[in-house]
């Protein structure tokens, strides 16, 4: 997940979109600037981390039950490995303006839980650089790596398609239904026709298929 699926943006409802990457491109990889550094997230910044989705702050006590509803259900049990996994991207104080980790749900798929940076630091290469972190902290051995989005965060799919991320065409991911064929419709409103013509296609794997299934909890 990279934010909760309950807001609206720009007017976009928040439809289900669910990508998988077989192999990471390399050629989508960067640096973070020196401005800029990485670290887990403390445990006393847990309020931090959950308000990290949202763009204001009135957003972000609407939904911190939401947040901290999810926070119990797919990491209340593995705290510890929570607070390793869990990054952040800071400025020179040290104050966290960006997250994003891999996790591996449903003890068996790994994937990519609440990237986003915030609003006003968006489209200064801190996305990609710390996408790429995470990206290459998976070992080959674990991948595919997959990821649920929504249209509104069509900025955030062309880089996961940068890195490799195809589309899910499967009608049904567990217990969610995948709305791929309404929201390319608005991929391609809001998308510039290059990126948008990019994007890439496939059938999810059995295993992953079964891995989703196998609890109404969805951990990612």
């Amino acid at each position: 997940m990279e934010r909760a699926s309950l807001n609206l943006e720009n007017g976009i409802p928040e439809k289900n979109l669910f990508m998988m990457c077989k192999a990471l491109n390399s050629n989508a990889i960067s640096e973070l600037s020196d401005e800029y550094h990485v670290r887990t997230c403390r445990r006393d910044e847990l309020d931090i981390w959950k308000e990290m989705p949202f763009d204001d702050v009135k957003s972000a006590k609407e939904y911190n039950g939401f947040m901290t509803e999810y926070f119990n259900d797919v990491y209340g049990s593995k705290e510890d490995l929570f607070f390793q996994k869990c990054l952040f991207v800071c400025d020179k104080n040290d104050t966290p303006i960006g997250t994003c980790f891999a996790w591996k749900a449903y003890e068996k798929i790994s994937t990519i839980h609440w990237f986003k940076v915030r609003k006003n630091y968006e489209g200064s290469g801190i996305g990609r650089a710390l996408l790429s972190i995470v990206m290459r902290s998976i070992k080959e051995n674990d991948y595919p790596v997959f990821l649920h989005t929504q249209p509104s965060s069509f900025r955030a799919i062309k880089l996961y398609s940068d890195f490799g991320f195809a589309f899910l065409t499967d009608p049904i991911i567990g217990y969610r239904k995948n709305d791929l064929e309404e929201c390319l419709t608005i991929l391609k409103e809001h998308m510039p026709q290059k990126d948008f013509e990019k994007l890439q296609f496939a059938e999810a794997p059995e295993d992953f298929l079964k891995a989703v299934k196998s609890s109404k909890i969805n951990q990612f």
